[in-house]
């Protein structure tokens, strides 16, 4: 472990109150598992650097939330899941609500209904739930192609978001 990372994660741990019940905060990450299958055979560092860009992208995008601050506090102690889309999985739309969340970036929703292969529909249809749902995210699309690969949520209390989750199984 780096020198510098050591001392802040000790100094961190020092000054958590003694017997406080610390929350537990989870990154979760719902990556493409079509993309590592033929037609497109992607490798598996490149389904890596994907999940990789997204989780990246949502801690920086939501470094001022106090759940991101926290998470970031203790780096022996940070918990990702990744989940897999591999076909449609039927993500709902019935009962949302109105609002706002980050996900599909500076583009906003798009024209993309029935575009792409089944793997992105799907994680575009999450990406809207969960903006619709004020959960926040980062929608990650893979450039030139502009296409979506990974979905990664600031870290959350895994209870305030498994709802959204529960229909995907994890990455394998």
């Amino acid at each position: 472990m780096h020198r510098g990372v050591c001392q802040a994660f000790l100094l961190c741990r020092k000054m958590a109150a003694p017997g406080a019940e610390q929350q537990v905060l989870v990154q979760y990450l719902v990556l493409r598992k079509d993309l590592s299958q033929p037609p497109f055979s992607w490798p598996a560092g490149a389904l890596v650097a994907q999940a990789c860009h997204a989780a990246t992208a949502a801690l920086h995008i939501h470094r001022d939330h106090p759940h991101t601050v926290a998470y970031l506090q203790e780096l022996g102690r940070m918990r990702k899941v990744v989940l897999e889309v591999r076909h449609r999985t039927g993500v709902g739309r019935e009962g949302m609500e109105t609002g706002s969340g980050c996900g599909l970036g500076s583009q906003g929703p798009t024209s993309w209904r029935g575009s792409g292969a089944p793997g992105e529909t799907t994680l575009k249809e999450l990406a809207e739930t969960l903006q619709q749902k004020n959960i926040d995210h980062m929608l990650w699309l893979e450039q030139p192609e502009n296409m979506a690969t990974c979905i990664a949520l600031r870290p959350y209390p895994k209870e305030e978001v498994n709802q959204y989750l529960k229909k995907f199984r994890l990455f394998k």
